[in-house]
C-alpha cells in the first residue's frame, strides 16, 4: 500500500463537521484514503450504522470523487491502535484530524499529522445529531425531517438515510425507558 494521507472517523452518522474535514484534506492535494473506524462494532444507540451504510453515506456526498475508503474494526487497545489500523490503511503517510487525542496516537506511531480545525463543535458532533435524529424518528413528513438534518449533514445524506429508513432503528434504541415518541 502506497502511503496516503488519511482521515479517521466513526461517522455515526456523516455529518458536515466529517465534510469540513475531508475538504481540509482534500485541499492538501494528497491521495487521500477515509477509514471509516468501528467497522464491527454491534448497532447501538451510540453505532446505529452499519458500516456499508456509513460508506454508502460517505460515497453519497463524495459524489464519483476519487477517494479509496476503507473500514478498521475496534482493537480497544489505544496503545496499539496505531500499528493495528496500519493493516488496513497502510504504513506511515500523513494522518488530516481536528481530534488532539488522535494526533498524538498517530504522533507517537511515527506519523506525520496536519491538525484541521474543528468548525462549528457544539452543533456537529454525533451524538448530538444521533439525538436530534432519535427526536425526529417519529415524524412522518419526510421533507421536515430532510430539511432538519440538513442543518447538521449534508442534504444527500439526509435523503439517503431517509430514502432508506435508516432513522427508524432510533426509535428503539436508547438506554432503557419509553422509545421515543
Amino acid at each position: 500500500m502506497e502511503p496516503a494521507l488519511i482521515v479517521l472517523g466513526r461517522f455515526q452518522p456523516f455529518h458536515n463537521g466529517h465534510v469540513e474535514m475531508i475538504e481540509g484534506a482534500l485541499s492538501q492535494e494528497l491521495p487521500l484514503k477515509i477509514c471509516i473506524g468501528s467497522s464491527e462494532v454491534e448497532q447501538s444507540l451510540d453505532n446505529p450504522w452499519t458500516a456499508d451504510e456509513r460508506e454508502q453515506m460517505i460515497r453519497t456526498w463524495l459524489a464519483g470523487r476519487d477517494v479509496e475508503i476503507v473500514r478498521i474494526p475496534d482493537l480497544g487497545d489505544p496503545p496499539n491502535y496505531v500499528r493495528h489500523a496500519e493493516k488496513f490503511h497502510g504504513t506511515a503517510g500523513t494522518l488530516f484530524t481536528t481530534d488532539v487525542e488522535t494526533a498524538e496516537l498517530y504522533r507517537a506511531g511515527g506519523w506525520g499529522v496536519i491538525m484541521g480545525d474543528l468548525v462549528q463543535r457544539e452543533d456537529w458532533q454525533g451524538w448530538r445529531i444521533r439525538a436530534t435524529m432519535q427526536m425526529l424518528s417519529t415524524v412522518m413528513e419526510e421533507e421536515a425531517v430532510i430539511a432538519a438534518l440538513s442543518m447538521n449533514m449534508p442534504e444527500s445524506v439526509a435523503r439517503l438515510i431517509i430514502d432508506n429508513g435508516w432513522q427508524r432503528r432510533l426509535l428503539h434504541m436508547g438506554t432503557g425507558g419509553e422509545p421515543v415518541g
